[in-house]
This record gives structure tokens, C-alpha cells and sequence, in this order.
């Protein structure tokens, strides 16, 4: 299972970012990977979280602890 995980982060790592862009230096590249990284963490809807964004989830999570 955690082989399948990891190409499908890969997948979308490459279909999303690297197949996108064209970088001209090595600044770029860190600069636009590391935008997509942030929005892959914390904006972008997660099917394992129930198609809820990352930071949706941990506010959820907060809400469930604080209520039990």
C-alpha cells in the first residue's frame, strides 16, 4: 500500500508541477515546487481526508478533540 501512495503523490507531483513548468534555474524550480507544495498540504482536497482540504481536517480534528 504505501508504494501506491507514493506513486500517486508522484503522479500528481508531475502532473501538477513538473510537467507544467519549464524552469529556467534551479531558484525557479524551488520557488514553484515549493508553492505547489503549500498548496498541496493545506488548500487542496484530499480523497484519505474525505475530499476536505488538509487544514479543514485539522480544524476538524481540533473541533472532535475539544467536544469529546
Amino acid at each position: 500500500m504505501q508504494k501506491g501512495l507514493t506513486e500517486s503523490f508522484n503522479g500528481s507531483f508531475r502532473d501538477d508541477c513538473l510537467n507544467e513548468t519549464l524552469f529556467s534555474s534551479l531558484a525557479q524550480a524551488r520557488a514553484a515546487i515549493t508553492a505547489w507544495k503549500e498548496d498541496y498540504n493545506w488548500n487542496r482536497p484530499h480523497s484519505s481526508m474525505g475530499n476536505i482540504t488538509p487544514s479543514e481536517f485539522a480544524m476538524k480534528m481540533v473541533m472532535e478533540k475539544r467536544a469529546a
